[in-house]
């Protein structure tokens, strides 16, 4: 077996998949920057993204516990059992989004109270409302083509999605004089045109496969508490990182000017084009390593993560070349051009640009290790990794905030990345955690 041409089989979709989403933002944050007063327009979509990602990201465990599942079911040969992890998660997802719809005035109300939100904000959530449901079905269903080893499918749902979000974006801001808003009403349709193709795709692809689907089977109790067990572990884990990202902008808009707000958000764009691309590995890695534990192949599994390491740390050193060189630029497509903003911002930027430059070194194999140990459904190290990162991160930003300032949130994130890695490679016995469920170990 060539692994470099099965990683790139699955990584490649994955990285041109992934990449469309901080590109999506990217052109978000460009528009809102264009559209109205820059830097408190940047400064509102950065605040209603973010209580976005935090209800995204927790329900983002639909596709963690999904994925790791169904590749073990996948590698083993088990076909029926792909199945019923499908219909597992369209069910727990279907429930996620009716419930958020029905919560929605109670969530946004204390949204905008934790996060100082404005009137602007308000306008954004209470319409980007509506594109969740849609969003938590792809979660899952992208979880399950992940596991059965198909990266063509979200590729082409998240390559829909992303360019539909901009040109609409662009349609309703600008054209319709929607401002934030016409941003949001784009994610509405975007999302909901995404999930409709995604189930074209599907029986498309996998028509034959989903014959065999058993719902009795699928929702017998002892599988969906297994489910479930591992997805709880997976929720605890996700909190932790919403509250980390929240936290990061919430304490951004609470420093001493809006330029701050606004550099620390374009420079997170940054950092999220980066892990996004890192993304494709690790999602590469967490097929193959539940493929390899369901075939209860040791060797290919220790081949996998070898070669996966390899090419996470050259994602790294190509993302730190190209912000090192060329940072400046890519920032000055968030603002007008030759505005007195625009550099008054790229001023402040410079002060903290270094910490975008240097955080790929720290969070690259942590993103990786993410992906090995979702494969491999060891998701009490997830969690437990997560709990003594997100301990440092909020323990560092306090005790130095007070002397560094700005630059104390930025080392704190770097921190809570690299702990993070560090821990779960140690609380996997240094991934022999791992190979034993491949070799029969365990």
């Amino acid at each position: 077996m060539n692994m470099h041409r099965e990683i790139f089989r699955i990584a490649v979709p994955n990285v041109i998949s992934s990449i469309t989403v901080p590109l999506m933002g990217i052109f978000s944050t460009a528009i809102a920057g264009h559209w109205g007063d820059s830097a408190q327009t940047i400064g509102a979509l950065a605040i209603g993204v973010s209580i976005f990602n935090f209800i995204y990201w927790n329900c983002s465990f639909v596709r963690m516990g999904t994925s790791g599942f169904t590749a073990q079911a996948f590698g083993a040969g088990d076909f029926e059992e792909t199945t019923a992890m499908l219909a597992r998660a369209v069910v727990v997802s279907v429930v996620l989004g009716v419930a958020v719809l029905l919560l929605q005035y109670p969530v946004g109300e204390f949204s905008l109270w934790v996060m100082n939100g404005n009137e602007m904000v308000a306008d954004y959530f209470y319409m980007r409302i509506w594109a969740v449901p849609a969003g938590i079905m792809l979660f899952g269903l992208n979880g399950w083509f992940t596991g059965m080893q198909n990266a063509v499918i979200p590729m082409c749902t998240s390559v829909l999605v992303n360019l539909l979000h901009v040109l609409l974006s662009l349609w309703f801001v600008f054209g319709m004089d929607m401002g934030i808003k016409g941003i949001a009403a784009a994610s509405v349709v975007a999302q909901w045109s995404g999930m409709l193709l995604s189930v074209v795709l599907l029986f498309a692809v996998f028509g034959k496969t989903l014959r065999q689907i058993d719902l009795r089977k699928a929702l017998d109790m002892a599988p969906m508490r297994e489910f479930f067990r591992v997805n709880t572990d997976i929720i605890v884990r996700t909190f932790c990182l919403c509250g980390v990202y929240t936290f990061f902008t919430a304490a951004s808009a609470r420093m001493e000017s809006a330029a701050i707000l606004a550099v620390n958000t374009m420079l997170m764009e940054l950092f999220t084009l980066f892990s996004y691309m890192n993304d494709g590995f690790a999602y590469a890695a967490e097929a193959l390593t539940g493929r390899f534990i369901g075939a209860k192949d040791g060797v290919s599994l220790r081949s996998s993560i070898r070669h996966s390491v390899v090419w996470t740390m050259a994602t790294a050193l190509l993302c730190i070349g190209i912000y090192a060189g060329w940072w400046r630029e890519i920032l000055s497509l968030f603002m007008p051009e030759g505005s007195a903003e625009a550099g008054d911002v790229l001023s402040v930027a410079q002060q903290y640009v270094g910490w975008v430059i240097a955080i790929p070194l720290a969070a690259a194999l942590p993103f990786l290790m993410d992906g090995i140990m979702v494969g491999a459904t060891q998701t009490r190290i997830l969690r437990n990794s997560m709990l003594v990162s997100t301990a440092a991160y909020f323990a560092i930003y306090y005790g130095l905030h007070p002397i560094i300032g700005n630059d104390a949130l930025w080392l704190a994130f770097t921190m809570f990345m690299a702990v993070r890695g560090v821990a779960q490679y140690l609380f996997s016995n240094r991934l022999r955690t791992v190979y034993a469920e491949a070799e029969g170990r365990r």
